[in-house]
């Protein structure tokens, strides 16, 4: 459950984030992608899918003192509403567009990374909010990711 490191370097640094900004995470895995984030942002709310791999990466994080970052369990494709909005979205698991709620809880000028696809022949892009909508911006890479599950995802 952790992706590929150069790929992950390659989605955080699209992300141009700065020492001040709100991330939101989906599919955090284990935390090692947590943690980078936590690193260079002021605060990382990462959501994932299941219970023990949301308990290992609190462990993970407890463990190497991360302490601006928190890991729920739930449905990523609805995001944490009550949260946002969120300077930063990074989606670690692929559908075919960015899910409606993930959208809306992306502030102005927001940046959000997410590979588009089926899942297993992804493109990695890069969005940003303006105007009140969500723009496609560059190609981050292509890569191969798991499918996002949810109410505004892939059904299982």
């Amino acid at each position: 459950m952790t992706t590929q490191p150069s790929l992950v370097a390659q989605m955080v640094a699209a992300l141009e984030l700065a020492p001040s900004d709100r991330v939101l995470e989906i599919g955090g895995g284990f935390g090692w992608q947590t943690a980078l984030l936590a690193r260079v942002a002021d605060e990382v709310w990462s959501v994932e899918r299941w219970e023990d791999i949301a308990r290992t990466a609190r462990a993970n994080l407890e463990r190497v003192g991360v302490e601006n970052a928190t890991v729920v369990v739930g449905d990523g494709s609805l995001g944490l509403p009550e949260h946002a909005p969120y300077d930063a979205i990074l989606v670690a698991a692929a559908f075919r567009q960015v899910p409606g709620p993930l959208a809306d809880q992306l502030a102005e000028g927001g940046r959000l990374v997410q590979p588009i696809g089926l899942g297993g022949a992804d493109e990695v892009v890069l969005f940003e909010q303006r105007g009140g909508g969500l723009e496609r911006g560059r190609l981050v890479t292509g890569a191969h990711f798991v499918r996002l599950y949810g109410e505004h995802g892939f059904r299982e």
